[in-house]
């Protein structure tokens, strides 16, 4: 049985013009100790998934319309606020994309990741609290942790701005953490340091990972499953390796032509998808993809692609795949 288990997930937002439907129908499960890799271009519906997830979407605008989110087997979309908040940041933990908005600024570093272990360790004393703090801050690389614990988050660097994150997500030993492009603003460098502390920390923890990113290198270097989604829905899912040798959804072909190869020549125009993710508002009837897949019929239009299974265990969401690996196979 998953760890983790999202089942045909519906989510809606009121807006100026109405009711939308944003995600439609998201179906991702989560096994022990894997990291999973949830990818596509901004406003595919990542994060908000995430934040469904957590108990966390904006309110009154945004609701859980249908589906379940189930954690070892409790349907988190049916317990209370109060029942909730036992599961969020102590089973399951978040990190975001950018600490300086999640840290509060006026605040001292100390004070926000003691207030993160008391919330999970009520009956521990100010000395123990602050040792804790001292050695999750170790723990996570932060050099000189004593003198970081009376610093303002302004006064740290990105990277140990998200160190920190990462520091108060493992406070309470979370059974699944949520990584939300956790290392998108930094550079490559300190990028690949953090990409590190997490399967470090995954290994000696025994955690589950999903990772959320729009980034495939990242996802190739982290994950061993990837869930490819468009505009609130799964397009593709499948091992990283399976997906990265022969992808199979027009979207996700896209995506991956448009990665910079070394073989490449020397100033080409790279590969591009043409077009954008459709605004929530604007959503195609049929496949949501169909106004920039290059393969798309009429069908694509007008029916709504349903996820198969495909005979190697990767899931595809694309009404003309089996038609269009034929003409391939033929051609080749």
């Amino acid at each position: 049985m998953a760890l983790l288990s999202i089942e045909d997930l519906a989510i809606s937002f009121e807006t100026d013009e109405g009711v939308v439907d944003v995600i439609d129908g998201v179906s991702i499960e989560l096994e022990e100790g894997e990291t999973l890799g949830l990818v596509g271009e901004s406003g595919c519906g990542k994060s908000v998934t995430a934040l469904a997830v957590m108990g966390l979407l904006p309110k009154p605008a945004g609701r859980i319309t249908g589906g379940a989110i189930r954690f070892q087997d409790e349907d988190l979309t049916r317990l209370t606020s109060e029942e909730l908040s036992r599961v969020r940041g102590d089973q399951i933990a978040m990190i975001f994309q950018e600490p300086m908005t999640a840290l509060n600024p006026v605040h001292r570093v100390g004070k926000q990741l003691a207030e993160s272990y008391r919330l999970h360790h009520p009956d521990a004393s100010k000395n123990e609290i602050r040792e804790e703090s001292l050695r999750l801050m170790d723990h996570v690389g932060i050099p000189a942790a004593e003198r970081r614990l009376d610093e303002y988050p302004h006064q740290l660097s990105g990277g140990m701005r998200q160190r920190i994150m990462i520091a108060m997500a493992l406070s309470s030993r979370p059974r699944i953490l949520i990584a939300d492009e956790p290392t998108t603003a930094l550079d490559v460098t300190i990028q690949a340091q953090i990409l590190e502390l997490l399967r470090d920390l995954q290994s000696e923890y025994g955690m589950s990972i999903i990772f959320i990113t729009h980034d495939l290198g990242v996802i190739a270097e982290l994950a061993s499953r990837v869930v490819v989604m468009y505009a609130g829905r799964v397009a593709e899912e499948a091992s990283v390796e399976s997906l990265f040798k022969s992808p199979r959804h027009p979207y996700t072909k896209g995506l991956l032509a448009s990665i910079p190869r070394l073989e490449s020549e020397s100033k080409s125009v790279l590969p591009t998808i043409p077009g954008v993710v459709p605004s929530i508002d604007e959503l195609p009837v049929g496949c949501r993809f169909s106004n920039r897949c290059e393969f798309a019929q009429d069908q694509c239009t007008h029916a709504k692609p349903e996820l198969e299974q495909a005979s190697d265990g990767r899931k595809i969401a694309c009404l003309r795949w089996r038609e269009l690996e034929q003409d391939v196979a033929v051609s080749a």
